[in-house]
C-alpha cells in the first residue's frame, strides 16, 4: 500500500539554518576586518601592472568568495532539475521514490539568480568594472592606453556587460521556469492521479534537456572560464557540468540518507542506495577522465598561452595552490573510487555518507581552484572570510532546499511506477 510520507521539519532544525547564516556572516566580517587592518591590501580597485589586472585586497577576496559560492550552490541546485528531467525522459522507475528530493533542490535557484546579479552590478555601478572580470575594465578596450588587449577587444562581440547580463537573466528564467513547471506537474499528479501530468513532465524534461546542453555550457564559459580570458579550453563546459553533477548527485544521496536515518523515505532501500551509489561512482570516474584529459594536453604541449591556467595553479609565486590541486585529486577521484569499489560499500548509509560528505567538500575546493587563482592570483588565502561565506550560503541554500521539500508529500503516490519503484531489486 502505497501512502504519503509528509516531512515535518521541526523549528529548531529551521533554527540551526539561521544560526549557521548567522554564525557565517559573523566569521565573514571578522576575516573582512582582518584583512583589511593587517594584510594591507585596498578593495581591489587599483591598477595592477598586468594589463586589465588589479591589486587584489580585501574587497576583491569578498567578490570572488561570494562569486565561487553562488556558482558552487547553483549547480547543485540545477542539476537537481536535470536529474529529474532525465528519470522522466529516460522512463525510470527505480527513481520514483527519491525524485521529491533532486526536485526540491532547484528552489535556490531563485535566490542564486538575484546573488549572482548583485555580485555582477553592484561593482560595476559603483566604480564602473567588475575586478573579478578584467575585460569589463574599459581601458582594456581602448587604443592606445597602457591597458589596451587586443585579445580582450577581439572577444568583446560575446564578453560584454550588457550581453553577459542578458545571458544570465536568461539562464537563471529557464531554469527556474522549469524546475516550477515540472515541480507544479508533480504536486498535481499527486492530487489527480492518471497520465496527463506524467506525459506533460516528459514533454518538459525533453526540453530542459535541450536548454540545460547549451545553457550549462555557456554559464560555465561565462561564470567560470571569463575570468581567465586569455586561456580558452574547448572542455571547459564539460569540466564544469562534471563538477556540477557530481556535486548534485552527492546532495541528493546525502540528503535521502539523513531522511532516512530519522524515520523518513521508509520504502527507500539499499538497492536504490545502491543505483546512488554507482551514479556516485561512474561519475567521479567521469570528472576525472575530464581533468586529466584537459591537463594532459595542455600540459604535454607546453604551449605558453595555453599551459599559464596550469602554471598559476601549480608553481610560480602561486604555490600556496599546489596542495589544494593535488588535494582535488585525491578527495574526487582516489577516495570514492577505493570506497566505492565493492557492491556492499555502495549500499552502506554509513560508507554512502562518508563519501557524499567528502565529494561535496572536494567540489568545493574545485571550484575554489577554477576561480580564485584568476581572481587573486598569489593573493587568495583560507580562513575565516572563505569559511563564512561557504557556512552563510550552505546555511541559504539549506533553508530554501528543506523549505520546498517539506511542501510534498516525499513519497509520489500517483506515479504511475511508484509500485515498480517500491520493488526495485538490484
Amino acid at each position: 500500500m502505497i501512502t504519503e510520507e509528509r516531512l515535518s521539519i521541526p523549528k529548531r532544525t529551521t533554527t540551526r539554518f539561521f544560526y549557521m547564516i548567522a554564525i557565517g556572516l559573523v566569521l565573514l566580517v571578522a576575516g573582512l576586518i582582518i584583512a583589511a587592518n593587517f594584510s594591507g591590501g585596498g578593495h581591489g580597485e587599483e591598477h595592477g601592472a598586468a594589463a586589465g589586472h588589479h591589486a587584489a585586497g580585501w574587497g576583491q577576496r569578498l567578490l570572488a568568495n561570494l562569486w565561487m559560492n553562488n556558482v558552487y550552490f547553483t549547480g547543485i541546485a540545477v542539476v537537481g532539475v536535470l536529474f529529474v528531467a532525465i528519470q522522466y525522459v529516460a522512463y525510470a522507475g527505480w527513481s520514483v521514490l527519491i525524485k521529491r528530493v533532486p526536485e526540491a533542490l532547484g528552489a535556490y535557484l531563485l535566490v542564486g539568480g538575484v546573488i549572482m546579479l548583485l555580485v555582477f552590478l553592484v561593482p560595476i555601478i559603483f566604480t564602473g568594472h567588475n575586478t573579478l572580470f578584467h575585460w569589463t575594465d574599459h581601458s582594456v578596450h581602448e587604443v592606445g592606453n597602457p591597458n589596451y588587449d587586443p585579445i580582450i577587444v577581439g572577444k568583446s562581440g560575446y564578453l560584454n556587460t550588457t550581453f553577459y547580463v542578458i545571458r544570465m537573466v536568461a539562464y537563471f528564467t529557464l531554469w527556474f521556469l522549469f524546475f516550477k513547471w515540472m515541480r507544479r506537474e508533480s504536486l498535481a499528479e499527486d492530487l489527480n492521479g492518471g497520465l496527463l501530468h506524467y506525459n506533460k513532465s516528459i514533454r518538459l524534461g525533453a526540453t530542459f534537456l535541450v536548454v540545460f546542453g547549451v545553457t550549462s555550457s555557456m554559464s560555465a564559459w561565462d561564470w567560470v572560464l571569463s575570468i581567465d580570458t586569455h586561456w580558452f579550453s574547448t572542455m571547459f563546459g564539460w569540466y564544469v557540468f562534471a563538477s556540477w553533477w557530481v556535486s548534485g548527485l552527492a546532495a541528493i544521496t546525502l540528503t535521502i540518507i539523513i531522511l532516512k536515518q530519522n524515520g523518513y523515505m521508509t520504502m527507500v532501500t539499499s538497492n536504490h542506495l545502491h543505483d546512488l551509489g554507482k551514479f556516485l561512482f561512474g561519475f567521479s570516474i567521469f570528472w576525472t577522465y575530464i581533468w586529466f584529459s584537459q591537463f594532459m594536453l595542455y600540459w604535454y604541449a607546453n604551449i605558453p598561452e595555453e599551459v599559464i591556467y596550469y602554471q598559476e595553479r601549480l608553481g610560480g609565486n602561486n604555490n600556496h595552490y599546489t596542495w589544494i590541486f593535488f588535494f582535488n585529486l585525491l578527495i574526487n577521484f582516489a577516495f570514492p573510487f577505493l570506497v566505492l569499489m565493492t557492491r556492499d560499500a555502495k549500499r552502506q548509509m554509513i560508507m554512502l555518507k562518508i563519501v557524499c560528505i567528502a565529494i561535496l567538500i572536494g567540489h568545493w575546493f574545485d571550484f575554489y581552484m577554477m576561480i580564485m587563482p584568476g581572481t587573486m592570483r598569489g593573493e587568495s588565502g583560507f580562513g575565516l572570510i572563505e569559511i563564512g561565506t561557504a557556512l552563510t550560503f550552505l546555511g541559504l541554500f539549506l533553508w530554501r532546499f528543506s523549505n520546498e521539500l517539506g511542501k510534498a508529500s516525499l513519497v509520489p503516490v500517483n506515479h504511475p511506477f511508484v509500485e515498480e519503484s517500491a520493488h526495485h531489486h538490484v
